[in-house]
C-alpha cells in the first residue's frame, strides 16, 4: 500500500509539475498583458512581501514529521497529543502573522519606500490585506496536509494539488478579462486554498481518524521541537532572502517595471526547480525511517542512505539537464519571441543566473532532509544565513547600478559557494553520506551530456530562424539527441529498467 503510495505520488508530483508548467506557460502571458508590466511587477513585489512572513512558521513542519515517526511507535494519544500541540503551535503562529501583515498593510511605505505610485499604493495595500488572510489561514490548516503526508497518503495530497492548479487560472482569466486586475488573481487564490484546506480537514478527521488532544502535553516535547526547528528556521529565512529579497529591494529602489522583468526569470526558474522538490519530498518519511532503523548500525546507514541520495540525485540529474539545457540554448527565443515579449530579454539571464547553480543543490534535495532527520542541520542553517547576508549585501549594491542582472548575481554566487562546496564537504564528513561515489556516479550519468551540448551549439547557429516551426522542430531534435545519447552513454541499467517498466504501463 504505501510503496505503491510513493510511486503513484512520485508519477503525480511530476504530472503536477508538467501541469502546472504547460498551464503557466500559456496563462501568464495573457496575465502579463491584461495587467500591464507595471501591474504585474506590483502583484509580485507584495506577493514577495507576504512570502517572506512564510518564516514564521520557524520549520515546525519538518518538526512534525519527525516526531510522528517517534511517536507512532507508542500509541494513538500520543500522536493525538500531538496533534494538538501542532494545532497550537500554528494557530498562535497565524495570529502572528495577521498582526504582521495588518501592520504592513498600513505602512507600506516601510517596505517599498519610494518605489511605487499613489495608485500603485492603493492597489497595493488592498493585495496585502488579502493574501495577509490568505497566510494567516494557511498556518493551522497547513497541520492537516502534514498529517496526511505524514501518513504517506501521497495521491490524495498529489490530486489536490493537481486540481487546484487547473482549476486556480480556468476561474482568474474571465476576471482578469473582465478588468478586474491583480485583486481579482488573489481573491481566487484563497478561495481555492480555503477549499483545499477543508478537504484535507475532512479526510484527516473523517478517513484518517485523527483527533486533536489538547491535555497531557509533553512540556519536553514542545523545548525538544523548539531545539530541532530553530535552525530549520535560519534555513527558511535564507531560502526567502534568496527567493524574494532580489524583488522587494527592485520594487524599492528601481521600480516595478524592474520587478516585472525579474519575475518572468524567476517564474522559469521557479518550475525548474518544483521538478526536483516535489520529487524528493515524497522521500522524507523514508528517510526519517532509515535513520531511525539503522542508529546504531553507521555502516549500513551509511550505505543505506548513499544507496538513496545516489539514485534520486540520478534521476533527478536526468530529467533536470534535458530542462537546463534546453533553457541555455532555446529559452531566449521563448523569452522574448513567445512568451512575455522583446522587453523582457534580460529575463532570460536572470533566469540562467537562477537555473545553473541550483543544479547542484537541486539534484541533492535529499541531502536536507538526511541533516534533519539526523538532527544535523545546525551547520547547514549558519552557512546558509552567513550566505544571505552576504546576498542582501551584494544584491542592495548591484541592483541599483545593474537592475535585474545586478539583483540575481549575489545569489548565483551565494548557491556556487553554500551548495556546491561547503555543503558537500559536510554531507561527506558530518551526515554518513559517501558524497565522492555520489560525485562519481554522476560524472559517469553526465558523459551522455557531452553529444546534446555539441549539438545544441551547432543547432543555435546553423538553424537560427524566426520560424515558430523550425524553433519547436530544433527542441524535439534536441530532445531526441539527448534522451538517445544519455541511454547509450550516460544511464545504468536501473534507469533503463525504470524507463522501460514506464513504457509497459504506458501501454
Amino acid at each position: 500500500m504505501k510503496h505503491n503510495q510513493l510511486k503513484l505520488g512520485t508519477l503525480l508530483s511530476y504530472l503536477r509539475m508538467g501541469l502546472g508548467t504547460v498551464i503557466s506557460l500559456l496563462y501568464t502571458p495573457t496575465m502579463i498583458r491584461l495587467l500591464g508590466q507595471s501591474e504585474y511587477g506590483l502583484y509580485n513585489t507584495v506577493a514577495s512581501t507576504i512570502s517572506m512572513l512564510s518564516i514564521l512558521s520557524m520549520g515546525f513542519n519538518s518538526g512534525y514529521i519527525r516526531y510522528y515517526a517517534k511517536y507512532k511507535k507508542e500509541d494513538m494519544d500520543a500522536v493525538y497529543r500531538l496533534n494538538g500541540l501542532f494545532l497550537l503551535i500554528f494557530t498562535g503562529i497565524g495570529a502572528v502573522a495577521l498582526v504582521c501583515g495588518l501592520f504592513l498593510s498600513n505602512h507600506l511605505e516601510l517596505v517599498f519606500s519610494t518605489g511605487l505610485t499613489a495608485n500603485e499604493y492603493a492597489i497595493a495595500k488592498k493585495l496585502m490585506l488579502v493574501l495577509t488572510v490568505n497566510l494567516a489561514l494557511s498556518f493551522p490548516m497547513s497541520v492537516m496536509a502534514n498529517i496526511v503526508t505524514a501518513n504517506e497518503r501521497y495521491v490524495f495530497h498529489k490530486v489536490l494539488s493537481i486540481l487546484k492548479t487547473v482549476t486556480g487560472p480556468m476561474v482568474t482569466l474571465p476576471l482578469l478579462l473582465m478588468g478586474y486586475g491583480s485583486v481579482a488573481i488573489v481573491a481566487v487564490t484563497v478561495a481555492l486554498n480555503i477549499l483545499v484546506d477543508l478537504c484535507h480537514l475532512y479526510y484527516v478527521l473523517v478517513i484518517l481518524k485523527n483527533r486533536f488532544y489538547f491535555r497531557g502535553i509533553d512540556r519536553h516535547l514542545a523545548e525538544g521541537l523548539l531545539s530541532f526547528t530553530a535552525f530549520i528556521a535560519l534555513n527558511m529565512l535564507v531560502d526567502q532572502v534568496n527567493d524574494h529579497v532580489d524583488q522587494l529591494l527592485l520594487g524599492r529602489y528601481v521600480g516595478t517595471a524592474a520587478v516585472a522583468v525579474y519575475s518572468v526569470g524567476y517564474a522559469l526558474s521557479h518550475y525548474f526547480m518544483l521538478f526536483s522538490t516535489s520529487v524528493s519530498s515524497v522521500f522524507t518519511p523514508r528517510i526519517h525511517g532509515i535513520v531511525h532503523a539503522t542508529q546504531h548500525d553507521r555502516d549500513e546507514q551509511r550505505r543505506q542512505l548513499t544507496d538513496l541520495f545516489v539514485r534520486v540525485g540520478r534521476v533527478q540529474c536526468l530529467i533536470l539537464m534535458l530542462v537546463a539545457t534546453g533553457l541555455l540554448f532555446y529559452g531566449k527565443y521563448f523569452i522574448t519571441r513567445i512568451w512575455a515579449g522583446p522587453e523582457y530579454e534580460e529575463s532570460y539571464y536572470v533566469m540562467l543566473l537562477l537555473v545553473l547553480p541550483a543544479l547542484i543543490h537541486l539534484i541533492q534535495n535529499l541531502g536536507i532532509e538526511i541533516q534533519r532527520a539526523q538532527n544535523k542541520h545546525r551547520f547547514c542553517s549558519v552557512v546558509y544565513l552567513l550566505m544571505a547576508a552576504i546576498n542582501l549585501s551584494m544584491t542592495i549594491v548591484l541592483c541599483q547600478r545593474y537592475g535585474a542582472i545586478g539583483a540575481t548575481v549575489g545569489t548565483a554566487v551565494s548557491l556556487l559557494v553554500a551548495n556546491g562546496l561547503i555543503m558537500n564537504i559536510y554531507y561527506h564528513k558530518n551526515c554518513n553520506v559517501d558524497i565522492l561515489r555520489f560525485w562519481s556516479s554522476i560524472m559517469r550519468l553526465l558523459r551522455g551530456l557531452i553529444l546534446p551540448l555539441i549539438y545544441g551549439c551547432i543547432s543555435n547557429r546553423m538553424f537560427a530562424s524566426d520560424s515558430l516551426f523550425v524553433y519547436c522542430v530544433q527542441i524535439v531534435l534536441y530532445t531526441a539527441v539527448y534522451c538517445g545519447s544519455m541511454w547509450f552513454f550516460g544511464m545504468n541499467d536501473y534507469e533503463k529498467q525504470l524507463i522501460g517498466r514506464f513504457i509497459r504501463r504506458m501501454r
